[in-house]
């Protein structure tokens, strides 16, 4: 009984030890956890993030090739300002051409804001670990929405010039006389289409009167 009962609990303990094993696995790959592979870190400065966040993914020419691990302000004292210093982990297989762009990009239209690398051209100097980019600042919602107002008043604008019979188009629209004179055009291209390979013949140029020939010059 002993013996069994020593059994039963060996096997409920390797159970138990597995069943840890697998949880521990899923937890961290959840987490994209990065103990096993190589990496280094850059650091991205902006002065506007339009609220990118710690773990967001960093992606190198559409790629995910690492995340976002630390995001902190920065005071610059030679420009007086304070900045956003996003601390990258960057896949060690990654070469990253120091000419690179850098800027914040949205998955969707409201969804997750992430890192883009957008990859340069000199491929002869690459980022080194804790390399600063400098990024580009994304567009603000206010001013997203203040183009799109000050759009849809300039479109404002031109539809009602238009139906006051304003400009061109409005002209176009509603003169009657420009109307005519295009159906006009049009029927004559139908009846007599060999009118628009034809060329007229130039009038040929007057030369200009020599004093001699000219009577009323008496010298």
């Amino acid at each position: 009984m002993i013996f069994g009962k020593t059994k039963l609990e060996l096997k409920v303990g390797i159970f138990v030890f597995v069943g840890v094993i697998i949880l521990f696995t899923f937890v961290f790959s959840i987490g994209k956890f990065r103990a096993w592979t190589k990496g280094y870190r850059i650091n991205c400065v902006f002065n506007f993030v339009n609220g990118v966040k710690i773990g967001a993914p960093v992606r190198f020419a559409g790629v995910d090739t690492g995340e976002v691990k630390r995001i902190q302000l920065v005071f610059v004292p030679q420009e007086s300002k304070t900045k956003v210093k996003v601390v990258c982990w960057v896949r060690n297989k990654i070469k990253i051409p120091q000419d690179s762009t850098v800027w914040v990009n949205t998955l969707g239209l409201l969804g997750e804001k992430y890192i883009e690398i957008i990859p340069g051209k000199d491929y002869t100097n690459y980022v080194m670990s804790n390399h600063e980019l400098i990024g580009q600042d994304p567009m603000p919602m206010h001013e997203v929405t203040e183009l799109a107002k000050s759009i849809g008043k300039g479109l404002d604008t031109t539809m009602q010039a238009i139906n006051q019979k304003q400009g061109t188009v409005g002209m176009l629209i509603y003169d009657p006389t420009l109307y005519k004179n295009l159906e006009e055009f049009s029927d004559d291209i139908k009846r007599h289409p060999w009118k628009l390979l034809f060329k007229g013949k130039e009038k040929p140029k007057e030369k200009p009167k020599d004093k001699k020939d000219d009577p009323m010059n008496f010298r």
